[in-house]
Formats: C-alpha cells, structure tokens, sequence
C-alpha cells in the first residue's frame, strides 16, 4: 500500500467524526459539516422543500430529511448511485437534467444544498475551473427553483476561481457569509457559503458564460 493511502487509511480509522457517523447511523461524516451549519445557520424548518446536489451517499440527505419531516421533502440528485433514504426522492442525473425541475411538480425550494465536487484530475487550475462550473450551475438552477427567502448552501474551493463564485453570489443574493465548519478537514480547501435574499436575475441581460466543458 503507498505511504500516503496508509495515511489517508490511519487518520480515516482515528476522526472522531467518522467513529460517531457510524455510531448515529450517518452514511459519512460530512453529516456533521452540515448540522453545525444549520446549527449555526437555521437552515432547515419542518414541511420545507429540500435539494441536495451531489448527494451521494447520502449523508446530508439523511440531515434534511431528519429536520424537515414530516411533511417536509427532500430530493437528492447524483450521478452516482445511492442506496434509498427514508424521507427522500432520489434522482439518478445531472443537476442539469430537466427532471430535477419535474420532481418538484411545480413546487418551489426553501433549501438548495450543493455539495458537489468535480471528478479530479489532478492539474490544479483545470479541477478549479470544474469545481467552479458546477458551482455556477448549481447558481443557475437557483434561479429557477429557490423560493425568495429560501436559503443555498453551496461547498466550495479556495483557489482561482473561488472569488469569482464567491462575487457571483453576493450579485445574486443580499446576504453571503462564508463558513468553516468544524468538521471540515483544517488542511482541505474546502468551504461553505450560505447565501439568502436571493435577487431573481434577468438572464437575457446577464448570460454566464462558461469557461470549461464538462
């Protein structure tokens, strides 16, 4: 086995966030980025409608679910598969693919969860220009589906392309905070932002243009 998968195995074994998703029956640890956010943040109601793109495998559906039954629901989008989760429509699919629109049956979002992340190739400037198109998809779908004082969640990765998402939003919504949660790796790129007061653009005015192919 290569020194940094022992690594990587050795300090899996020992996270004490891992130890307790097993023991409270979460799917992956990244359950608790999202309950100190929403611990924090007060993200989740009863009855609210719920998206959680890049789902898989499940863990922050699991969280939603939880907070907004009943009859709150929760749909979770991916091109991966995951196994069924009490509470939550699963699609198999793009978070570009019209039938996220038709789960929804004309019903808008109060919460729009983006933990989507790009398959990694391992030159740095190309995973930044993936990751931040699919944040700026995930945006777009925002205009279509988030109701006006619903809230988007969406991960993030420090780099390049990180405050052009980062400018995008505040455009876009009257409230923008940047979070760390404890339970996010120190040395990992990753970040939170949740955003509220979304302002429904004109898009005929403002197009996006994008800057990689996926």
């Amino acid at each position: 086995m290569a020194k940094s998968n022992k690594q990587w195995l050795r300090r899996h074994v020992t996270d004490p966030y891992v130890r307790k998703a097993r023991e409270q029956g979460y799917r992956s640890r990244a359950a608790y980025k999202l309950l100190e956010l929403d611990s924090r943040e007060k993200l989740f109601r009863p009855g609210a409608i719920v998206i959680d793109l890049g789902a898989a495998p499940g863990s922050w559906s699991q969280v939603a679910a939880q907070k907004v039954a009943p009859p709150g629901r929760v749909i979770a989008v991916d091109l991966l598969e995951i196994a069924p989760i009490s509470g939550v429509t699963v699609l198999k699919g793009d978070l570009r693919d019209a039938k996220l629109l038709d789960a929804l049956h004309g019903a808008g979002a109060d919460v729009v969860l983006s933990d989507v992340a790009p398959n990694l190739s391992g030159i740095a400037n190309v995973d930044q220009a993936r990751a931040a198109e699919l944040a700026h998809a995930a945006i777009d779908l925002c205009q279509k589906v988030l109701k006006g004082d619903g809230v988007f969640v969406l991960k993030a990765f420090h780099g390049e392309a990180f405050e052009e998402v980062l400018q995008r939003l505040k455009h876009e919504f009257g409230k923008v905070a940047v979070r760390k949660p404890g339970a996010s790796r120190g040395e990992s790129r990753e970040t939170y932002v949740v955003a509220r007061n979304q302002r429904k653009m004109d898009r005929s005015l403002q197009p996006h243009k994008t800057g990689v192919s996926l």
